[in-house]
């Protein structure tokens, strides 16, 4: 199955070209259960008709094997569909590590990604050809849902939430992405343009946006900005807990609870402080989420996760 097929959207990656396969088969499998027994009740419909001169007096059939076959491969086939099934979407769940993140903003009626060299287009997306990219994603506004056909994925963008959804796209060319799912009056106008470019294209068009400062330097600027380095800082007098390692590390909770600091630990922990305070630390944290705006969570967001291997400090 490819994209020649009329009305096929194109494959633009390996994840594509399983889910084409699976779904192909699991049609096979539908028509094989389904056909036979649709000939099957036309077939008695017209030969035990009323009126109809038949014997209907058939002995015992006592062919067990036969009578336990066709409940248990139907069973045996329906189980195996739904290994291969929670295998693709195991995979689809657990990006690989070394993902290109790139930040996400869904609003009434556009798409903004964020790269982290501090790039930024609307309703357009570039990636590079066979690289792992990792979308992070939130909306301003309603529930949205980006969903790229090429590649087969789709993520819904809940309010409040951030999402993520991860792919790598295997052929270079120009490909269709939009919303699928209805947010207002002009939903149906709520896509743009998916490029796939290789990795001398990417380059050059990351170097053609012109951009002075990556994601995390401009957060680090905010960071000192709204004077979050006078609590987290290493030197502070504020008992605040130390960001530096903080992404992707498990932090225990003031009720007793674990989480991993991901994107959406970080987030609420700047716009919600009160909602998961960190044990051993009072709620003292103010909220920015009135004072913030999105594009500068973002930035903040990459700076935090950045404290993983920075080697460079705005001076």
């Amino acid at each position: 199955m490819n994209g020649s097929l009329p009305f096929w959207p194109e494959q633009a990656s390996s994840h594509a070209a399983q889910l084409d396969m699976f779904i192909l088969a699991f049609s096979v499998l539908v028509a094989l259960l389904a056909i036979p027994v649709g000939i099957l009740i036309f077939v008695f419909a017209v030969k035990y008709r009323r009126n109809k001169s038949v014997d209907r007096q058939h002995a015992p059939n006592r062919k067990v094997w036969l009578e336990v076959s066709w409940s248990v491969l139907p069973f045996l086939a329906a189980l195996g569909f739904y290994i291969w099934s929670t295998a693709l979407f195991f995979d689809l769940n657990h990006p690989p590590s070394g993902t290109l993140d790139i930040f996400i903003v869904a609003k009434q009626w556009m798409w903004k990604a964020e790269h982290p060299g501090g790039q930024r287009e609307i309703d357009e997306l570039h990636v590079p050809v066979g690289q792992a990219v990792r979308l992070i994603m939130n909306s301003q506004d309603v529930i949205h849902s980006l969903y790229v056909p090429a590649l087969r994925v789709k993520q819904d963008v809940v309010p409040g939430r951030t999402m993520s959804l991860w792919f790598r796209a295997e052929k270079p060319g120009v490909y269709w992405m939009t919303c699928a799912e209805f947010c207002g009056t002009d939903h149906s106008v709520m896509g743009g343009k998916f490029y796939v470019q290789t990795a001398d294209e990417y380059a050059a068009w990351l170097a053609r946006s012109g951009v002075d400062l990556s994601l995390a330097a401009s957060g680090e600027i905010l960071f000192r900005k709204y004077g979050c380095s006078g609590c987290h800082a290493a030197s502070s007098v504020v008992h605040a807990p130390d960001l530096t390692g903080l992404y992707g590390r498990s932090v225990a909770l003031a009720n007793g609870q674990t989480v991993i600091a991901d994107e959406q630990y970080i987030q609420d922990s700047i716009l919600l402080p009160q909602k998961q305070v960190a044990a051993g630390y009072g709620p003292i944290m103010p909220t920015f989420k009135n004072i913030l705006g999105e594009d500068e969570v973002i930035q903040l967001v990459a700076y935090i996760k950045s404290l993983r291997q920075a080697s460079w400090r705005v001076k």
